[in-house]
């Protein structure tokens, strides 16, 4: 894969599905790397296969659709190039889409109401106008919370997000007709999310943190308010950290998905799985229905769906995301979709169950799901397959240095080697390096390197044991399972275990610092969007981090958006600085206006010119010829701060 294949990518989101269940609507997304910005339409996509996708908007970002219940419309997202999104509506029997909403920080996805004549959202409201574009002459903000501020957004203390309900204009009324005022039902200083409808219309849940500790720990509780404004009520008992509620049929029970227990300072979170539970909807404590020590929820769709008498959602599962069916009445689980494949979103309506699911070298395709056969939809990926540059990844198991299975992937070029190697650590910890779609694994092995990718103890997907036994312990365990995949997959002889390079975003930045701090057996490594202060978060993962930065010798290249809200931008550049100091070489890669996860949400030339910058960097340090596709992106380039081989 090259740098500039990232234009011939075509990313599905989470689809929506007709009533009586014949079509389904899906916004794709692909990245413009001529207009450096990315562009998103909805697609309508018959669920028995016997048409091809086709295009249902021209939008330059289109998202997030959802069909009405009387299956007369189709709610969007929708936004002008350089715009917010606003709430957009589409007559299903043909027409021209009509703008809904004009707030000025854009509004979340829709959500309908039973009787189709109205939709609720969330939507940020400012405080204080700061669209000017002198920002030096803005009032200052007043900090008095530890939560002010969040990645991809900025400062919210004076601009929350609220819920709101929309009513539609009456049948028939000329679409030049103005329409009705948006009414806030929620205020005051929390955020609210995860809005969602009774199933008589009369009352909204949504999810929020407005207790007195709100500030300090993890906890988030379920509240209702109803639907004209009024007085909320908490429905969830203040000790779970609650997310996608949704109210059965009878509207007797609230399903959701919790970690039901945060302990009493409501802060054990760490390696908890997310799971399946449900509330009485006039209140109690969330009752799991799957075991939270073996379950943890893993697919983003927005809601939890529930349909035929059973909730669908997607589950970690040792680097896959599979897709369960939990019937409501307690009968056994079934699993809809399993094997080495991600769900990426689910729906269901008039019996038909459709999921984007995608695998290691597919960002996703729709998928009509039945038990026991799966019906292929569209072909978004077709395009970028056919350029023959993707990899096949082949799944290893090994003995643990704990007693334990590790479980990991293995992605080699072509041939029979022995190629040059690369460790790649993922985020998390608490999160698993899956089957999915990775452009850097893609482009790194194009360019003739094998990459090693793994769940070390600490990683989703195996069981709140292995999630939580980094808790006192990171950099210790989980570096040794890392290093003792490595070592085991090294036994292969396709594989050059005397050339190898280590890189890490994020948490396995800061894993992949640790490693360069125990050893020098590394070539080079990548140390992205990391927390790098006192070498690591010891709060949570460990007081005394088995490396430090003075042990370390190995060429580094730390790579960091200039307005990351996870991690400062001056953590990387002190880094950098520290390690130039000792004579260490190193270069600093600051990517202007962007946040923590640059590959995969930043503009597309700079996702470009990472590559590019990735590709360079190990043809310097770990060369294995012409690296394919090792060029930088054209226009707006991140500053680099380059040391050199005499350096």
């Amino acid at each position: 894969m090259h740098s500039d294949d990232v234009a011939l990518l075509r990313s599905p989101g989470v689809p929506t599905v007709s009533p009586d269940g014949r079509m389904a609507v899906v916004a794709v997304t692909r990245a413009d790397l001529g207009g450096d910005a990315d562009r998103s339409r909805l697609w309508a996509v018959p669920t028995d296969g016997s048409a091809p996708a086709r295009p249902l908007t021209t939008g330059a970002r289109d998202t997030d659709p959802v069909f009405s219940p009387d299956g007369r419309w189709v709610a969007y997202r929708a936004a002008d190039p350089d715009g917010r999104p606003q709430l957009h509506l589409l007559p299903t029997a043909g027409g021209a889409p009509r703008q809904l909403t004009a707030h000025p920080l854009g509004a979340g996805r829709p959500v309908w109401s039973p009787d189709s004549r109205r939709l609720a959202y969330t939507a940020r409201v400012p405080q204080v106008d700061r669209s000017g574009a002198d920002r030096a002459a803005q009032p200052p903000w007043l900090v008095t919370t530890l939560r002010w501020q969040a990645d991809g957004v900025g400062v919210v203390t004076d601009r929350r997000r609220h819920v709101f309900v929309l009513d539609l204009p009456p049948d028939g009324e000329d679409d030049a007709a103005p329409l009705p005022r948006p009414r806030q039902v929620t205020d005051g200083a929390a955020d609210d999310a995860d809005v969602t409808w009774s199933p008589d219309g009369a009352e909204l849940a949504f999810v929020s943190a407005r207790h007195a500790r709100a500030d300090r720990d993890r906890v988030r509780d379920v509240y209702a308010v109803p639907a004209a404004g009024g007085t909320l009520r908490r429905v969830t008992d203040g000790r779970a950290e609650c997310s996608r509620p949704a109210y059965d049929p009878a509207g007797r029970w609230i399903w959701l998905t919790a970690r039901p227990d945060l302990g009493p300072d409501g802060l054990d979170a760490a390696g908890r799985g997310a799971t399946l539970c449900r509330v009485r909807a006039t209140g109690g404590a969330p009752e799991p229905v799957l075991d939270p020590a073996g379950t943890d929820r893993g697919d983003p769709t927005p809601g939890t769906v529930l349909a035929g008498g059973a909730a669908l959602l997607g589950v970690r599962r040792a680097g896959a995301v599979e897709l369960l069916r939990v019937p409501l009445d307690g009968g056994p689980t079934a699993t809809l979709v399993d094997g080495p494949f991600t769900v990426h979103g689910v729906a269901a309506a008039g019996g038909v169950v459709v999921a984007t699911v995608g695998h290691d070298r597919s960002a996703g395709e729709l998928v009509a799901v039945t038990p026991g056969r799966r019906r292929l939809l569209t072909g978004f990926g077709r395009a970028l397959g056919a350029t023959g540059r993707l990899h096949r990844g082949a799944g290893r198991a090994v003995r643990g240095p704990g007693g334990g299975e590790l479980r990991g992937r293995v992605t080699a070029p072509d041939g029979p080697g022995p190629h040059p190697v690369l460790l790649v650590l993922h985020d998390g910890p608490h999160r698993q390096d899956g089957w999915a779609l990775s452009v850097d694994t893609q482009a790194l092995v194009s360019a003739g390197y094998a990459v090693v990718r793994c769940d070390p103890r600490g990683s989703a997907g195996h069981g709140e044991a292995h999630a939580r036994a980094v808790l006192g312990a990171g950099g210790a365990v989980d570096a040794d399972d890392a290093v003792a995949f490595l070592d085991a997959v090294l036994a292969d002889p396709a594989l050059d275990a005397d050339r190898v390079g280590v890189a890490g975003t994020g948490y396995g930045g800061w894993l992949a610092g640790v490693l360069t701090g125990r050893t020098t057996r590394f070539a080079a490594a990548v140390v992205e969007s990391a927390f790098t202060d006192a070498w690591g978060p010891e709060q949570v993962l460990g007081e005394d981090p088995p490396a430090r930065l003075g042990d370390v010798r190995t060429p580094t290249l730390v790579v960091h958006g200039d307005e990351d809200r996870r991690y400062p931008a001056e953590q990387a550049a002190r880094r950098y600085t520290d390690l130039r100091r000792r004579g260490v070489p190193a270069e600093l890669l600051l990517f202007p206006g962007e946040g923590a996860d640059i590959g995969g949400t930043g503009r597309p030339r700079h996702r470009q010119a990472r590559l590019g910058h990735l590709l360079r960097w190990w043809a310097r340090w770990l060369p294995v010829g012409d690296p394919a596709g090792g060029h930088a992106g054209r226009g707006r380039e991140p500053l680099t701060v380059r040391a050199t081989r005499s350096d």
